[in-house]
C-alpha cells in the first residue's frame, strides 16, 4: 500500500463532496439571499419527492429536528420518552429540552436497535413518545405495534439521522411513524454542511414545525416582505435552514444514487475482508436495504485494540458510549445488559467515500494484527 493512500484510513468519517456544491453555494452568495429563501423551499420539495412523501420541513440540524418533532407531538414535562441508550447524546438532549424524561431501553444485540418487544415492555401510563434510532442506517420497523401505540396515545418519532436513503421494505425511510427526523451534518449520507429535516405525517404538524422554526412567526418570508407587520402566535426558535446549506444539500441530492451505491459497495467490501478474521463480529446493517452510515465490529479487548489501531494511524472510533452510563443522565440509569456489553465491545472502522478497497485491506490487516496483540496481552 502506498504511503500517499494511507491518510484516508486515518479518519473514522469524512465529508464527501462531488464538486457541484461550490458552484451551488456561489449562486446563493451572488443572489444575496443567504438566509431561508426559495432555495430552502426547493430543497424541501426535492427531498419530499425523493422520499415519496407529501411534505418535508428543513431545519438547522438533526438535533433541532428532534426538538421540534417532540414539541409538535405535544411532549413535555411529566412525559416519558422511550429511547435506546445506544445513540448519540443529541437524541437524549432533545428529550430533556422539552422537559420530558428519557426512559432508556435495551437493544437487540444483532441490530443495535430497539424492536417491538423491547418497546412494548417499556410502555407505561407516562409514555408519550417512542424514538426508535435507525442505528448505522438500519431501518427499524415498528409497524406491528403502531396500532397498540396509537391506542395508548404514544407517538413514534423516528431518529433517522444515520438513515437518509435507506429503505423500509420497498419505500424510503421517512414514510412510517408520525414524524421522522434526518440529520444533514458534515459526515452524514447526505450533507448540507449542517442541517436537518422533519418529515411530518400530518399537515398540522408541518404547519406547527414551520412556525416553530422561525420564532413563532406565522407568515412565510414572501408574505412578510409584502406586509407592514407580522404576527407571532406563540413560542418559537431560530431553527430554519439557510439557503447556503440548502444549496449544498441540493447538489448532494443530485448525486445521491452514486452515494448509496458507493457506501453499500464499501460496506460489502469490509464484510468480505472481515470474514477472514476470527473473533470479530460485524454488526449487520441489512445492507440490501440500508444506506450504511457506519461499519462496526464487536471485539474482545476493545480498548487495547482501539489503542493499537490508533497507534497505527487507523481512524477507529466508538459509536457510542451508552447514554444511561453518562453522568448527565445518571438519574435515569437502569440495567441494560445488551447495551452495556455492546458498549464495551463496539469499534467503528473508518467508513467514508474517500476509502478504496486498498484502504479497507489495510484497515482489516491492521485489525487482525491488533487482535493478535491484544489476545496475547
Amino acid at each position: 500500500m502506498s504511503a500517499s493512500s494511507k491518510p484516508d484510513a486515518r479518519r473514522n468519517a469524512s465529508p464527501y463532496l462531488y464538486g457541484g456544491e461550490a458552484a451551488a453555494v456561489a449562486r446563493v452568495l451572488e443572489s444575496g439571499q443567504y438566509g431561508h429563501s426559495d432555495v430552502t423551499e426547493h430543497f424541501e420539495r426535492r427531498v419530499a419527492d425523493f422520499l415519496g412523501v407529501d411534505d418535508a420541513v428543513a431545519v438547522a440540524s438533526g438535533t433541532a429536528a428532534l426538538h421540534l418533532a417532540l414539541i409538535a407531538a405535544g411532549v413535555g414535562p411529566g412525559d416519558e420518552v422511550i429511547v435506546p441508550s445506544m445513540t448519540f447524546c443529541a437524541t437524549v438532549q432533545a428529550i430533556l429540552a422539552v422537559g420530558a424524561t428519557p426512559r432508556f431501553v435495551d437493544i437487540a444485540p444483532g441490530t443495535m436497535c430497539v424492536n417491538d418487544q423491547l418497546v412494548m415492555e417499556a410502555v407505561n401510563d407516562a409514555t408519550a413518545a417512542v424514538i426508535p434510532v435507525l442505528f448505522g442506517g438500519r431501518p427499524v420497523d415498528l409497524t406491528a405495534v403502531h396500532g397498540a401505540l396509537d391506542e395508548q396515545g404514544v407517538v413514534v418519532i423516528e431518529d433517522a439521522a444515520h438513515a437518509f436513503g435507506s429503505l423500509n421494505g420497498t419505500r424510503r425511510v421517512g414514510t412510517s411513524g408520525a414524524l421522522t427526523c434526518f440529520s444533514f451534518g458534515p459526515i452524514k449520507n447526505l450533507t448540507c454542511g449542517q442541517g436537518g429535516m422533519v418529515i411530518p405525517r400530518m399537515p398540522k404538524d408541518a404547519d406547527t414545525i414551520r412556525r416553530l422554526r422561525l420564532l413563532g412567526v406565522d407568515q412565510s418570508q414572501s408574505q412578510r416582505a409584502n406586509a407592514t407587520a407580522y404576527r407571532i402566535s406563540g413560542f418559537g426558535l431560530r431553527y430554519q435552514l439557510s439557503s447556503i446549506n440548502a444549496a449544498i444539500g441540493l447538489a448532494q441530492l443530485d448525486r445521491f444514487t452514486t452515494t448509496e451505491h458507493t457506501r453499500r459497495r464499501l460496506w460489502r467490501t469490509y464484510r468480505e475482508a472481515l470474514s477472514a478474521l476470527d473473533d470479530v463480529t460485524l454488526i449487520d446493517v441489512d445492507v440490501d436495504h440500508a444506506v450504511p452510515h457506519l461499519c462496526q465490529v464487536r471485539v474482545a479487548h476493545r480498548d487495547q485494540v482501539f489503542a493499537a489501531l490508533r497507534a497505527r494511524d487507523i481512524g477507529v472510533g466508538v459509536h457510542y458510549p451508552p447514554n444511561h452510563l453518562q453522568p448527565a443522565f445518571a438519574a435515569w440509569r437502569r440495567p441494560l445488559p445488551a447495551t452495556e456489553q455492546a458498549g464495551a465491545e463496539i469499534l467503528s472502522l473508518p467508513f467514508h467515500q474517500h476509502l478504496t478497497e486498498e484502504h479497507i485491506e489495510h484497515v482489516v490487516y491492521a485489525l487482525g494484527q491488533a487482535l493478535k496483540s491484544a489476545g496475547g496481552a
